[in-house]
């Protein structure tokens, strides 16, 4: 049996949460795209851990696996894992051998291109660990892959392959110096093959890589439950989302089966849980129809209109939220929750239940907004239209909630759904219906025994 867990939104939900709540009866927890531009909280027992490419299942000893569709970082995942042995944890993880690795040249230019897209204005705002020019190497096939990394003399040929294109980019295209850059051994052939040879050495000594694939299949042949967790979001999946404030990869349903090599038919006998936080964020620029206030670099027109009208009530949530990315730091921002784009996210991955995180962040307002549906040329739209520029000059029609008291979250996480404030219960509800899905969880803050457990998904329990 499988569990999917999609963000529903643009990243920041609350999916390394959801993974951990229900991941106790899971028993392999996969990711099946992006890398360590993922941003996974989980708290339990007081102790955050704070998770950008081991699977969030690993706080709860699950083996964890990264499947073909992710790009990794060797030197972030040994960290990672260090860090995890470190506070008491024994993390077992696992890498496909189609999956594609991170070089040092791929954040380099991670970097200069974001910047060249800045002095245009059409930065996407990425996280700058090369995860956009490793996808853009494998689709031109010119990638290494962790297999390549446990062959020396495979690995020597891929290098001397793409290095001197990469050379040629930063010294004829950008016009850079490699022997000026605060890592010339980025492109140097004979320092990168010494360095990724040993990883894959040490791959191999403690048996990391899998065929994802055969791996995960004989898992679930096993009787074993496997737990899908999606990074980012939907709308900013490259094909579904808002082209180009989007990823390199498919957060969406239909990723975890490219991503690991399963068939489509075993996601969709399994369950898909859409997280969505009960308002919106985004880090980096794009539109967003809902917006509260502005965030300076990121929010379009920004220098004109500046902060903008709602700039106190933004900052109040953000912080009651800590709506700051948990890899890069910068302020999210903050809107209202946006109804179109979560029944687009809803046709899109086919849900079958819902988590809604952070409710109580919203508590003690006098009243709570959605954004219903857009006007986009005189029409009605009940959905995000196609293109990023369309719904770049949408105007959000709302709709006004009641606002709910600041509780005893706590209490109320213990108690169950019926404890939650009734003008909270209304919010929710309205969610449910207009997305024809159940509410499985109710986040009223950020450990796991502070989540309303309204149902548990068929297959981890």
């Amino acid at each position: 049996m499988t569990v999917t867990i999609v963000g529903a939104q643009l990243g920041d939900e609350g999916k390394g949460g959801v993974v951990d709540l229900y991941g106790d009866t899971a028993d392999v927890v996969a990711r099946y795209q992006g890398g360590d531009n993922a941003g996974h909280t989980v708290v339990h027992d007081g102790e955050k851990y704070k998770l950008s490419l081991v699977p969030s299942g690993a706080v709860r000893g699950k083996v964890g696996v990264l499947g073909n569709g992710c790009v990794v970082n060797p030197r972030t995942l040994f960290d990672e894992i260090e860090t995890l042995q470190e506070k008491g944890l024994d993390p077992d993880v696992r890498v496909a051998e189609r999956a594609h690795v991170i070089l040092p040249f791929h954040r380099v230019l991670d970097g200069i291109e974001e910047d060249v897209k800045s002095e245009d204005d059409q930065e996407v705002g990425t996280t700058g660990r090369g995860i956009g020019p490793t996808y853009e190497d494998k689709a031109g096939r010119r990638g290494v892959r962790i297999g390549d990394l446990l062959d020396p003399d495979v690995l020597r040929d891929r290098l001397e392959y793409v290095v001197p294109q990469k050379r040629a980019l930063i010294e004829d295209v950008y016009g850079t110096d490699v022997s000026d850059l605060d890592n010339p051994d980025a492109f140097d052939v004979d320092a990168l093959f010494e360095e990724y040879r040993e990883i894959g050495e040490r791959l191999a000594e403690q048996n990391m890589t899998v065929n994802a694939s055969a791996f995960l299949t004989d898992a679930m042949a096993d009787g074993e439950t496997v737990m899908f967790e999606g990074a980012q979001g939907t709308i900013i999946d490259i094909d579904h989302g808002n082209y180009p404030y989007v990823t390199s990869s498919n957060p969406t349903a239909g990723g975890a089966a490219v991503g690991t090599g399963l068939s489509p038919n075993v996601i969709a006998e399994g369950e898909i849980i859409g997280i969505v936080k009960g308002y919106l964020t985004r880090v980096g620029s794009g539109p967003l129809p809902t917006e509260l206030g502005g965030v300076e670099g990121d929010t379009p027109g920004y220098d004109e209109q500046g902060d903008g009208e709602n700039e106190e009530l933004a900052t109040y949530i953000r912080e009651e939220g800590g709506e700051y990315g948990t890899v890069t730091g910068r302020p999210r921002r903050v809107g209202w929750l946006d109804m179109p784009m979560l029944r687009h996210s809803a046709r899109v991955n086919g849900f079958t239940g819902l988590a809604i995180n952070h409710i109580d962040v919203l508590a003690g307002l006098d009243e709570v907004k959605i954004g219903h549906s857009y006007e986009l040329d005189g029409e009605e739209l009940l959905a995000m239209p196609p293109t990023t520029e369309e719904w770049g000059r949408c105007e959000a029609t709302f709709k006004t909630f009641e606002g709910w008291d600041n509780v005893d979250w706590a209490a109320v996480a213990e108690e169950g759904y019926d404890a939650i404030p009734e003008n909270a219960r209304t919010y929710l509800e309205y969610i449910s219906d207009e997305l024809d899905a159940p509410i499985y969880a109710v986040g009223v803050g950020p450990g796991r025994e502070e989540t309303v457990v309204v149902e548990t998904p068929t297959g981890a329990e």
